[in-house]
């Protein structure tokens, strides 16, 4: 998928992202910062390795490793970074080497690497007691952090290292749990775990379903430092924390929502989606396309909490190649309960329904391999469906089944409530 050639690219990212003066106190505390308040007494006297990026950090804005290194009776011993380097500005599949901190001389292990490497080897680690894993996360089975967290579970169970997961929120919120399962034959790392696309955990929920469904060899010794004041009705805009980039495409707190609902359309190719700039993921948009047209259509769906608006970029304003860029933008206005996976059928339906292109068929045309599209969507039954002419409305209604058995699978591993807890009798809630 092309990146949107325009001249708003992402040059305040951790503005966009929510750094301003203005942002309001968190009401929630990660893992990190619920560590912090009780001393770091679970990590005294270990050798700690950290598997983290710029997105772990505590309620100021302080990075975990840097936290962990001032922790008293703490001995940070090494860092691990996952794709997108333990500096978050890799771009998506490009490996990245091993490095070392400078100010520290601390060994950074890239378990994104040449080789490939995609799990931490015995040699990476033999000085380590307990394996830290601290990264936000989107949501979205096809995000592979969740995976290189179990295959380091995995790799430290085998090594007689012990893990601990920082909790961090489920963006998307913690009841959703929608889109197609996983085959076991299409494992990869954007698909590593038998779970719906969107399964509405935080990465220690992650980490405990992992561990008790055996979906790894062996069991590692796994302990969750819990947040509070997070409960699985809340979105991120809930919880007052700053959003982070969680890689360059992801760049706001709201860009998880609209990840899930183009991101396998982007696997088809030939529409332009915005990643790139900060409306990443949000756009609908070619030459070819007529926005009024298409977002009359997408509005006749009556999808739930979603409005589609039309998007006109004419680059003659930008440059001299007089290219346009013709579409819909997105906009949730219900982003706890509004569908989302299915958004990528309607689209690809939509468009077909008002231009008479297939985007299926013109990629396939192109040559376009499916490899990755079926590693993302989990098998190759979606893209079956979708090339024998079936509705979008029919292939999402054929994921219920798996869902409803997912939410009952998943519940022995939840750590926290639905919604808030009611005051105490007598009691005033705080403001």
């Amino acid at each position: 998928m092309r990146t949107f050639e325009v001249g708003f690219r992402l040059t305040g990212i951790l503005l966009a992202a929510g750094w301003s003066a203005e942002a309001k106190a968190a009401s929630v505390m990660t893992g990190i910062d619920v560590l912090a308040d009780e001393g770091f007494t679970r990590l005294r006297g270990k050798r700690v390795g950290l598997l983290s990026n710029p997105t772990g950090v505590n309620r100021r804005g302080e990075p975990t490793w840097k936290v962990l290194r001032q922790a008293p009776g703490t001995r940070l011993v090494a860092l691990f970074g996952a794709e997108h380097g333990f500096d978050g500005t890799k771009s998506a599949g490009i490996e990245t080497p091993d490095s070392v901190e400078p100010s520290t001389g601390l060994p950074i292990y890239s378990l994104y690497g040449p080789g490939p490497v995609r799990r931490p080897t015995p040699a990476m680690l033999k000085d380590i007691d307990v394996l830290v894993y601290d990264i936000q996360d989107t949501g979205c089975r096809s995000y592979t952090y969740i995976s290189t967290l179990g295959l380091a579970m995995e790799a430290c169970a085998a090594s007689g290292v012990a893990v601990m997961v920082l909790d961090r929120p489920n963006p998307l919120g913690g009841r959703r749990v929608e889109g197609p399962g996983l085959d076991p034959r299409f494992r990869s790392l954007v698909g590593q775990w038998p779970m719906p696309y969107v399964y509405g955990l935080t990465p220690g929920e992650v980490a405990r379903m992992i561990n008790g469904e055996l979906w790894i060899s062996n069991r590692c010794q796994l302990s969750v430092v819990p947040m509070k004041g997070w409960h699985r009705s809340m979105t991120w805009k809930e919880t007052g924390l700053r959003w982070i980039a969680s890689s360059p495409n992801v760049p706001s707190g709201e860009s998880p929502l609209y990840l899930v609902a183009t991101g396998m359309l982007g696997e088809i190719g030939g529409v332009n989606l915005g990643t790139g700039t900060p409306l990443s993921f949000q756009i609908i948009a070619s030459s070819w396309l007529e926005s009024a047209t298409l977002t009359r259509q997408l509005n006749s769906y009556r999808l739930p909490g979603i409005q589609f608006s039309p998007f006109d970029f004419d680059f003659n304003r930008k440059a001299s190649d007089g290219r346009e860029l013709r579409g819909s933008r997105i906009r949730f206005t219900q982003p706890a309960t509004a569908p989302l996976v299915a958004v990528n059928l309607y689209a690809l339906e939509s468009i077909k329904k008002t231009t008479g292109r297939d985007l299926f068929r013109q990629a396939q045309e192109r040559g376009k391999s499916w490899g990755m599209f079926d590693k993302v969507s989990g098998s190759d039954r979606l893209r079956l469906a979708l090339q024998s002419g079936k509705s979008a409305r029919e292939i999402a209604a054929s994921w219920r089944p798996g869902e409803d058995a997912f939410r009952k699978r998943r519940t022995p591993y939840l750590l926290y409530p639905e919604s808030p807890s009611p005051p105490a009798k007598g009691k005033k809630p705080k403001p």
